[in-house]
């Protein structure tokens, strides 16, 4: 099939589906696209549900509206209700849904129990899905709605939560005891009809369109290449691509000239991919995509139309460091943890790679490591001596953990508890336990030298750190013994002179945002973030091209917010013509003025 390309995300809904789903790699816009469409298809007369999946939803701050974990009126838009799935207010009634039947009617020791075995990370994955499915597949829940619009996390979780419906369905087919590491079965049962639904849905190219998110970059074109692939695999065939913030004009401008040219060049690699999808076209805006207005001129306006200077923008950048100085400071310790954190699409798996190049370059051992399934953090750094590079892979640690577990505490049980803990480690949440294992095992080799870690975005990543005050009530369930690694991780984690963690924005305002949030969080986990590195800027670039500039201006109020309110050490790293691959590219950002 060869592509089709629409200039308008109008032109692009001309007959859309009743679910429509936007995904990608995380960054590249999901939900301005997700929001502009929403908006766009309310403006036509329709009754349009707009609901986030993603654990870190900046809904909120795009549409300019507070929201809930029900459906809320948009103000501004007759017709558009939106909501967010919360996936910890999910947990916590999934919780009560399965206990409270049994409350009175059980010994308290019993009810304690049964609270605590629904208390891990695990459990908010499945009550995110449960209430997922419900929006899906349950017909009295989308009631009244045309359209239900789902803007979805970063392409990992997406992933998982869409193929979950097919994972418990089959999970509660094959099941002969009655329970699973949530529990009794009883209560999974009882949506057995919903899940198949969603299931459905999800397969049904006249209820369902994907809409894949991308940017003309190497990595979101190739993780949007293989999302594509992996739901077809699982049904999920209607499908169509956004390509978001084109840079398509650049005159006599050298710099506007080398954005161009890297997306050309990352398009170029992808023309296999590209020629077989309907293309939407979007053109890079010169200011951030937050309110309505904004939203509704997405598809209406050419960014020529909005750019003008405002006398009220702000002009003088704050003091910032450079990221030269920041690592001067890690390396006093001499060993330890780094650890890159923020929204995805930011720049995580860059900076990481580029702190692990430069601490090998001054002579130090360094491990670089990625808990991220979407990093290319191989491709990133290349090879360098002193440095070595690994991925905790999650298939790789499931079965070394299953292995495990099924050699210790399933050595000496009878047949039938034997099958019992082999269903057990067959359900979705023995990947959760057995990657953080690794994180663990990852972490503890910094006691020997300098372990950078680049984390998988903030929802996930909070997941992982969380999972350590409940690891061990899993691990008691299913292991004769907690690894030293594990026992030690939280201390080490919280000890200001083992773990720095650098959290990467990009100088908009969701980036900066949420990035703050996942600081608040941080905090209250007792981790006191070392640094925070503001990537990608224009701010300090020397261009002459009106929308480069504009977009510059438009990122000092940001800067601002981060160096002067937010954090102890501010690093400001500005954009780099050339692709930041391996060593000698990774050096220029070394060599930029503070």
């Amino acid at each position: 099939m060869s592509a089709s390309v629409n200039h308008s995300l109008l032109q692009s809904l001309q007959k859309p589906s009743p679910f429509l789903f936007f995904t990608g790699k995380g960054g590249v816009g999901k939900t301005s696209i997700a929001c502009a469409c929403a908006i766009q298809l309310a403006d036509l007369g329709k009754r349009v549900l707009l609901v986030s999946t993603d654990p870190a939803s900046n809904l909120d701050e795009v549409l300019g509206v507070t929201l809930a974990s029900s459906p809320s009126a948009v103000p501004e838009v007759t017709g558009l209700d939106a909501l967010n799935v919360d996936p910890a207010a999910a947990a916590a009634a999934y919780r009560e849904r399965m206990v409270g039947p049994y409350r009175g009617k059980l010994p308290e020791s019993v009810i304690k129990s049964m609270e605590e075995q629904f208390s891990g990370a695990c459990t908010m994955e499945i009550a995110a899905f449960d209430e997922f499915s419900r929006i899906l597949g349950d017909p009295k829940a989308t009631e009244g709605y045309d359209h239900v619009v789902f803007d979805t996390a970063p392409t990992g979780h997406t992933l998982r939560l869409l193929t979950l419906p097919g994972a418990w369905t089959g999970f509660l087919n094959d099941s002969t005891t009655g329970n699973s590491c949530l529990g009794p079965l009883a209560g999974l049962e009882k949506q057995r009809s919903i899940y198949e639904n969603a299931l459905h849905s999800l397969s049904d190219g006249e209820r369902t369109t994907l809409i894949l998110v991308s940017r003309a970059q190497k990595a979101a074109l190739s993780e949007a290449e293989r999302t594509s692939k992996e739901l077809a695999q699982i049904g999920i065939r209607n499908q169509s691509l956004v390509l978001n913030g084109l840079f398509e004009e650049a005159g006599d401008d050298p710099l506007a000239k080398a954005l161009l040219e890297r997306g050309k060049h990352a398009l170029e690699g992808a023309k296999v991919f590209l020629s077989g999808m309907a293309i939407t076209k979007v053109p890079l805006q010169p200011h951030n995509l937050l309110g309505i207005a904004a939203l509704r001129a997405l598809s209406q306006a050419s960014p020529s139309e909005s750019m003008s200077f405002q006398n009220d923008m702000e002009m003088t950048l704050p003091l910032t460091q450079s990221l030269t100085e920041v690592v001067d400071e890690l390396e006093e310790s001499g060993r330890g943890v780094v650890m890159t954190m923020g929204k995805g699409g930011v720049g995580k798996t860059t900076i990481a790679a580029s702190v692990a190049i430069e601490l090998a370059r001054r002579g130090h051992q360094v491990h670089l490591s990625t808990t991220d399934p979407a990093a290319h953090i191989e491709d990133a750094a290349g090879e360098f001596k002193g440095l070595t590079v690994s991925r905790i892979d999650p298939r790789k640690e499931t079965q070394s953990y299953v292995d495990y577990v099924l050699s210790t505490a399933g050595r000496n049980l009878d047949g039938n508890a034997l099958s019992l803990l082999q269903e057990d480690l067959r359900s979705p949440c023995t990947e959760e336990i057995a990657v953080f294992r690794a994180f663990a095992r990852t972490v503890a080799r910094g006691e020997t030298g300098f372990v950078v870690l680049d984390t998988a975005p903030t929802g996930h990543t909070l997941l992982l750190l969380d999972a350590t005050e409940s690891y061990h009530r899993e691990v008691a369930k299913k292991a004769s013994d907690m690894p030293g690694e594990v026992r030690d991780l939280l201390p080490r984690l919280r000890d200001p002179r083992y773990t720095h963690v650098i959290v990467v924005t990009l100088p908009e305002a969701t980036p900066v945002h949420e990035a703050a949030m996942l600081q608040d969080d941080l905090r209250r986990a007792q981790i006191d973030p070392f640094a925070w590195v503001i990537n990608q800027s224009f701010s300090k670039c020397d261009s002459t091209h009106t929308l480069i500039q504009l977009r510059g201006r438009n990122e000092i109020k940001y800067i601002k917010e981060v160096a002067e309110h937010l954090s102890k050490r501010t690093a400001l790293v500005s954009w780099c013509p050339d692709e930041l691959i391996g060593p000698e590219a990774l050096q220029q950002l070394f060599i930029q003025a503070p």
